[in-house]
């Protein structure tokens, strides 16, 4: 490995690792805010105590989340500027706007009314402090509608447009930046899923209650929220995930056919692999059991149209490699100063494919002299690896099934008032409380690894992309980073046991109130 290399893999480690901490956090904080919104709608609607007193209890563990949170993302922007050097500078204008909108706008919004959100309750009324838990709930959203904006852009960099005199990306349209069909989806599909895991965390920490018997009128009306807010949103992120698949097969041909293992083109409709193994190194799948249709079906919508394999795709892009080597060439002769309209007619008309050129910078320094095994390298690292992509996928999926049979099997008992008589289900929502994590980072492993090999997709590629750093630096940050965020997720995880294992009757006042309630129920 050379040391450019290196210095790659290692920004590309440190900015996985970080990311990935710091969606540890995301998720419960998306989805807990909206379930406080329903509770504290049912305390204003009503009266009853119980209910005041469920949202300041979850909102407590809430805020130790969103603390935590807030404190990994800050330390993720800043590594744009110190490891991705060049990548800032070539698409900071356009990348820099929905990071910016979302700081001055999502981010302030939510950060000062969490504040009011936990001394506000005795200074503000019952519906005034309900628009403050509101107001928290929709600057959450806004924070990941801004940054999934942002990623949605690099993964289908439209309204942009190169410009070869200063050698930057340049905005052109920023409505269709921000109306990007891929952030859409991913922004609902993202935020669908931390309403997943938050409505399985609450879910599981009442089933705790549920099955220690202690604060069961608390347990009880909170199981049921969580209930039925995540039997709704699983089945929304499944509806999400197939427009997601869509997608895909729309703008990123190469993600869906490596998460598909599918290494030809099929005649129309092509069958979807249930399960096998992948071999890169063949090109095949081994041991493959495929459902008929269903792949042609999700990812076109239709029963005409083909899915093109990974051997298609890379004779494709091998195409736009050597396209990018003359586009290449035309580029070095307008910044060489042949500024004939023969020279501009050249490069205009090649310019699609720059980035595709752009690969062979990782075999050689001459792009335009590149040789057929330097293309042939340049090929395969079109395509990334397969296996990851695979299993990544179905572990993602098997989990969402999983999560449906619980929310489902609870909401059916909790309607036939048989809940308590169901201690295996009880038991398996509190074991299933970490899942929604696993799927949710399996998911970005999916979102980012099936990128590859693209920073901004089909424009920069990421060997290109990282800052001129010393090795050493970087395996320094990156052991202080993970240090660092190991010991915050520690004390994360050590405050929401710590207070779990209060309940809600040893933070509040009202005990009494819901003992008394549950009686005159009964």
């Amino acid at each position: 490995m050379s040391p450019i290399d290196d210095v790659v893999s290692l920004s590309r480690l440190q900015f996985a690792a970080t990311a990935m901490y710091h969606f540890l956090f995301v998720p419960l904080t998306l989805g807990l805010s909206w379930i406080l919104v329903i509770m504290e709608s049912v305390y204003v609607m009503t009266g009853r105590e119980i209910y005041r007193d469920m949202t300041k209890f979850w909102g407590k563990l809430f805020g130790i989340n969103f603390a935590m949170g807030v404190t990994t993302g800050i330390t993720l922007e800043f590594q744009f500027g110190t490891n991705w050097a060049y990548y800032s500078h070539y698409v900071g204008d356009i990348f820099g706007t929905p990071l910016a909108i979302e700081g001055m706008m999502a981010f302030f919004l939510e950060s000062t009314f969490v504040g009011l959100f936990f001394f506000g309750w005795s200074r503000l009324s019952k519906v005034q402090h309900l628009g403050v838990t509101f107001l928290v709930a929709l600057g959450s959203s806004l924070s990941a509608l801004w940054i999934l904006i942002a990623n949605g852009w690099m993964n289908n960099p439209v309204g942009a447009e190169f410009n070869f005199e200063t050698m930057r990306m340049e905005l052109v349209s920023i409505s269709d930046v921000i109306f990007n069909p891929v952030a859409q989806v991913k922004f609902v599909h993202t935020v669908a899923a931390g309403y997943v895991t938050a409505s399985m965390f609450v879910l599981g920490v009442s089933a705790f209650y549920l099955l220690k018997a202690r604060d069961v009128p608390f347990a009880l009306r909170s199981f049921a929220i969580a209930a039925g807010f995540g039997l709704a949103s699983t089945l929304s992120v499944i509806v999400l995930g197939d427009e997601s698949g869509y997608t895909a097969g729309e703008v990123n041909k190469v993600k869906l056919a490596a998460i598909e293992a599918e290494w030809e083109t099929e005649p129309a409709p092509a069958g979807i692999t249930l399960i096998g193994l992948p071999n890169d190194a063949g090109e095949r799948t081994d041991y493959a059991v495929k459902i008929p249709y269903v792949l042609g079906v999700i990812a076109t919508r239709s029963l005409d149209t083909q899915v093109t394999g990974i051997k298609d795709l890379k004779k494709l892009h091998e195409k736009r490699i050597r396209n990018g080597m003359l586009s290449y060439a035309a580029l070095t002769r307008l910044k060489g100063g042949d500024k004939s309209p023969e020279a501009r007619a050249e490069f205009l008309r090649l310019k699609d494919d720059l980035g595709y050129g752009l690969l062979l910078k990782k075999y050689t320094p001459r792009v335009i002299d590149a040789t057929e095994a330097q293309i042939k390298m340049a090929v395969n690292d079109t395509v990334p690896k397969v296996a990851p992509l695979f299993w990544s996928f179905r572990i993602m999926v098997g989990l969402g099934m999983l999560f449906l049979f619980i929310f489902s099997a609870s909401f059916y008992f909790l309607i036939r008032k048989r809940l308590a008589q169901q201690r295996w289900l009880l038991k398996l929502a509190v074991v299933a409380i970490p899942l929604p994590w696993v799927a949710a980072e399996l998911g970005w492993v999916v979102a980012e690894y099936g990128r590859q090999p693209w920073t901004i997709a089909g424009i920069l590629p990421t060997h290109l992309s990282a800052s001129t750093l010393q090795a050493s630096n970087l395996y320094f940050s990156l052991a202080g980073f993970i240090g660092f965020y190991t010991l915050l997720l520690v004390i994360e995880m050590g405050l929401m046991i710590k207070y779990t294992r209060l309940g809600p009757s040893a933070l509040h006042t009202g005990k009494y109130h819901w003992e008394l309630e549950h009686k005159e129920a009964a």
